[in-house]
């Protein structure tokens, strides 16, 4: 037997609730297909991405498409709904980008686009919202949030709700912040009775992942257009054999080979040519390091550099950090992504955060016996995504696609939470 409040159906089955919702900066539909796993229909999706858009409705052919949020005339004429979900744009707020947070005139305004369209819809009853950690770590920004969300009587999680796949058995580090709110009068005071959510209050199933869990998810019989190319295998190896060579199972700093001042013999003279005084201590200590580095194993890296002509590869490839510590044998048990600070090899435990930029993680393949890219299908299990998904035709642009996303099982989990909390009569 199903009761009905307004719009929101509320059922005996916690794991079937019909509700509706609206999708807002929906990017490829993570919140939709969490929303849509627990009997929730949307009733339309903003996103202004054109891939997007296209693997959106080639996924979810029947849901409105509301296209850029900013540009809505009237939000009122969205249908009515009982949830909002949304990941507003990072890029104001990540630490990648220049962290204008609410003045970047382009993204920053977007949170109050949402807010136009809740107060147009009187009816709302919660929210879901998803964003980069380091929104969190704005003091400022949050208390812009959380003041204007509970002016709009929404009890939310003040505490900043920081998330990752990892914390529910998925082996990916991916830190995320949700902020969550269920207005006043539409909660169940009987297991909600205070003036904010936390954590506890939402029930979240965690389990931890296993040590090497990172392996588990990936495929046999990659195809080998995966493989990374050919100077890049050979540079991996090389720095696999730089660490034998050097005797040395762990090393405790990044090593940069611009850092160790190869053909200079005086420290004095090479400290002065890269200009040491004008760097920051963190950076000074690095510099020691290596030409400290340097002088105990010149004869081989001074062989070891010639050999791979490695001053002759991008410069990515010419920094190296070893996060394994001495458990890890090789490269090749390890999981390696390539920065902008260089080659990172992992303890293949959890994935590195899969970003919007093409450094995907890299992997030994024992059958294909090279080095090689994760695939659209294996980086779509970290996200969480249905194995029957559509997406574009390009490899780089699903990356992408993925890398913004929301995972879709923390979406799922927290949907649920906040479900079970609201009013059932």
């Amino acid at each position: 037997m199903m009761k009905k409040i307004g719009h929101l159906v509320l059922g005996v089955s916690e794991s079937q609730i019909p509700f509706q919702y609206v999708d807002l900066c929906a990017g490829i539909g993570g919140f939709h297909l969490a929303m849509r796993s627990l009997g929730g229909k949307c009733v339309g999706a903003a996103e202004v991405n054109d891939s997007c858009v296209d693997a959106y409705r080639a996924n979810f052919p029947t849901t409105p498409m509301l296209g850029d949020i900013t540009s809505i005339d009237s939000p009122s004429d969205i249908p009515a709904f009982d949830l909002v979900c949304a990941g507003f744009p990072c890029q104001p707020f990540s630490k990648a980008g220049k962290q204008l947070g609410f003045e970047d005139e382009s993204r920053g305004k977007l949170f109050f686009s949402i807010l136009d369209i809740i107060d147009a819809h009187p009816e709302t009853k919660g929210f879901i919202f998803e964003n980069v950690r380091n929104l969190a770590d704005n003091k400022s920004n949050w208390s812009v949030i959380c003041e204007e969300l509970k002016k709009r009587d929404f009890i939310i999680t003040e505490d900043p709700l920081i998330l990752s796949p990892s914390d529910f058995g998925i082996p990916q580090k991916r830190e995320r912040v949700f902020i969550l709110g269920i207005k006043k009068r539409d909660r169940d005071q009987r297991i909600l009775p205070n003036s904010r959510i936390t954590e506890g209050d939402l029930d979240l199933r965690k389990k931890p992942c296993e040590n090497n869990a990172a392996f588990g998810i990936l495929d046999k019989d990659v195809d080998e257009s995966f493989a990374v190319a050919p100077d890049v295998e050979e540079a991996l190896l090389a720095w696999d054999e730089f660490r034998f060579g050097t005797g040395i199972k762990t090393i405790g700093f990044p090593i940069w080979l611009s850092h160790f001042g190869i053909g200079i013999d005086r420290d004095s003279d090479f400290f002065e040519s890269m200009g040491i005084a004008e760097m920051p201590n963190w950076k000074q200590n690095y510099l020691r390091h290596n030409r400290h580095f340097y002088h105990l194993h010149r004869d081989f890296v001074d062989d070891w550099v010639k050999r791979y002509h490695m001053y002759d590869r991008s410069k990515l490839l010419q920094k190296f950090e070893w996060n394994c510590g001495a458990d890890v044998p090789d490269i090749k048990c390890g999981l390696i992504q390539i920065r902008q600070s260089g080659v990172r090899v992992k303890r293949p435990d959890l994935f590195p955060t899969l970003v919007a930029m093409p450094n995907t993680p890299i992997v030994w393949d024992e059958g294909m016996g090279h080095f090689r890219r994760i695939t659209t299908k294996e980086a779509a299990k970290l996200q969480s995504f249905d194995p029957d998904y559509r997406f574009g035709e390009s490899d780089n642009q699903t990356y992408r696609q993925l890398g913004n996303a929301v995972n879709v099982e923390i979406a799922r989990q927290l949907g649920k939470g906040l479900l079970r909390l609201m009013r059932k009569e």
